[in-house]
């Protein structure tokens, strides 16, 4: 079984580089991943979008990663803020123009996009990066944007289950040169094919979510990068979380993976004028609507769990989707990161309100820390 870090995808794509934790910036095609009204977030525009991709590249970063958003969390307030997206595709497309060096994703929920046109946007934007682009794979979650396809909601096997057909599908678009036929549950494909093919071989990258046993199944046969959600700070309990994905991949299919997560960041001078911070957009300016929307997108009711751990769920939803928390300064924020890094984790997305104020500081004060704690190459 080969290593990820033996992948020829590496002449090409910085994902597959050895620095011990890499980092990627998530969300910069909308309006960032914490449910703020806070003035300073991002606004989903392209002058600022493009930006802060300029900055990243520059700075370092392995990867820039969109996610994909039709609507907002306010069903009856359609043209809510939480629905500013910029399209991942055309994103990524002019992106990759302006950021030469780091890997350049879109995000696609399944059943949104068919996939012989999926398969011939990502060659496409394969090509005009050079090789560095990389496919964000979403089963599809959100109810009000599937109505609006006139796409059903299926159950959570059944989403796995498309998505299967779905990624197979595109491999074979992807690898062969003749065309083919495909008969599957979900998919039916005459005389299938899509030319040109990706530089990148045999196939870009794939990034997935899962967190049911279900999700971990399908990103250890399916992707190249899985994602875990860090509920601990205990290295101990990551790195079982972490192992249980390569394991899987591994045991039940012979390849091997990278475990990245999400983080949000808030880094200032002092602790305390970091948690002041948090406190300011994720509570004084926390977007309570919106936190209620996803909430009920996903059934998380308040009466099946204890006042408190409701209570923490909903403030880390605000301040970061959930994800891991790098709060404080340059020198505490890179310990978290050796922390990740010690317990197994290959990468981080990372979110900031403010992008432009964020990783400008980042690049600044983080990255020379961590080239001197050895996580990362000069």
């Amino acid at each position: 079984m080969k290593s990820w870090k033996d992948d020829p995808r590496a002449d090409t794509n910085p994902l597959f580089n050895d620095n011990a934790i890499k980092l990627g910036v998530f969300g910069l095609n909308g309006i960032g991943i914490s449910m703020t009204d806070a003035p300073e977030g991002a606004k989903a525009d392209w002058g600022e979008s493009a930006t802060v991709a300029k900055m990243a590249d520059e700075g370092g970063f392995e990867a820039i990663v969109p996610y994909s958003r039709w609507r907002g969390y306010i069903e009856e307030e359609p043209a809510h803020r939480s629905g500013l997206a910029l399209d991942s595709y055309t994103w990524a497309a002019a992106t990759s123009q302006i950021a030469p060096r780091p890997s350049i994703f879109s995000t696609s929920h399944v059943p949104t996009i068919h996939p012989i046109a999926a398969a011939k946007q990502c060659a496409t934007i394969d090509q005009m990066s050079g090789g560095r682009f990389g496919l964000n794979v979403v089963a599809g979650w959100n109810k009000p944007e599937l109505d609006m396809f006139g796409a059903s909601m299926l159950d959570h096997e059944d989403r796995y289950g498309q998505a299967a057909e779905w990624i197979e599908i595109l491999r074979e678009l992807w690898t062969r040169d003749e065309a083919f036929d495909y008969e599957g549950r979900y998919y039916t494909i005459k005389k299938g094919i899509s030319l040109p093919k990706p530089i990148q071989k045999p196939m870009p990258p794939i990034m997935n979510a899962g967190g049911s046993d279900r999700g971990r199944a399908f990103a250890a046969k399916y992707s190249d990068m899985a994602f875990v959600i860090i509920r601990s700070d205990d290295p101990d309990e990551i790195r079982r979380e972490a192992d249980h994905y390569r394991d899987l991949a591994r045991n039940e299919h012979g390849r091997d993976l990278q475990v990245w997560t999400l983080a949000y960041v808030v880094q200032r001078d002092t602790e305390q004028e970091a948690r002041d911070y948090l406190n300011y957009y994720a509570v004084e300016h926390g977007d309570d609507r919106s936190l209620e929307g996803f909430m009920a997108m996903h059934n998380m009711h308040s009466q099946l769990l204890p006042k408190d751990v409701m209570e923490t769920m909903k403030f880390r939803l605000k301040a970061g989707h959930g994800g891991f928390e790098l709060v404080g300064t340059a020198d505490k924020i890179t310990s978290r990161l050796e922390l990740l890094a010690k317990a197994g984790i290959d990468g981080a997305l990372l979110n900031w309100v403010g992008y432009e104020d964020g990783v400008g500081r980042w690049v600044r004060d983080v990255m020379p820390r961590l080239r001197q704690a050895g996580l990362r190459r000069t």
